[in-house]
């Protein structure tokens, strides 16, 4: 990832479900933030495969 483009992403969610959330990530060999991104690149994959490619200007 590219450190110079780097944005902070705060998030709000239940503390069972974030312990349960990194229980799974430490079980994978994945940090909580490093999962999300990965997540977050499926989903964007996923969107693009069906839509096209996002264009940012």
């Amino acid at each position: 990832m590219d450190k110079t483009n780097e944005k902070h992403f705060g998030l709000r969610v239940d503390g069972d479900i974030l312990a349960k959330f990194r229980y799974v990530c430490g079980f994978e060999g994945r940090s909580a933030n490093a999962q999300i991104i990965q997540l977050m690149l499926k989903f964007i994959a996923d969107y693009e495969k069906e839509h096209g490619k996002i264009q940012l200007d």
